[in-house]
């Protein structure tokens, strides 16, 4: 049952977790739900998959020993704070950890939209496809321009 709604306990009670993956634009490349009890870094592995970027920005809930190894073995820079109970604290670049905050407004934008924020929908599969929704219409507003034209300069530049 718990996997057909993805609801689980956590401290709000039942919720749903959304796992996700941005580019440096904040746009979302991919995403998993997931019940809420699930911990962040248990699908960051499965998020990347089989990209290659130059650098992961994430909190300090990304801070395990087998993401950080993962990231090394593809040299992939990890900007990711050191949990403060590591016996020896990490660095990490600081001023591209401040770029983490386009994650958080992608999901603040994602927050605008009622049907997730309440949370209306009972089933994984339907939840989903309202988070896809949700998410395609964050990649086409970067695609129209404030006169309603459809395809600006950023379209053809990036076709």
């Amino acid at each position: 049952m718990a996997s057909e709604t993805a609801l689980g306990r956590s401290r709000g009670g039942l919720t749903t977790k959304i796992h996700l993956l941005a580019d440096a634009l904040g746009l979302p490349l991919s995403f998993v739900l997931t019940g809420g009890q699930t911990h962040d870094c248990t699908q960051a592995i499965a998020l990347l998959g089989d990209r290659r970027p130059e650098a992961v920005l994430a909190d300090k809930g990304y801070d395990t020993d087998s993401i950080l190894s993962h990231l090394a073995t593809r040299n992939i820079q990890a900007v990711i704070p050191p949990r403060s109970m590591r016996k020896v604290q990490r660095t990490f670049d600081r001023t591209l950890y401040r770029q983490r905050n386009r994650i958080e407004r992608t999901f603040a934008q994602l927050k605008q939209f009622r049907r997730l924020a309440t949370r209306f929908d009972k089933l994984k599969q339907n939840f989903q496809a309202t988070v896809a929704i949700a998410y395609a219409s964050r990649w086409l507003r970067q695609y129209i321009d404030t006169t309603g034209n459809i395809c600006s300069d950023k379209c053809t530049k990036a076709f």
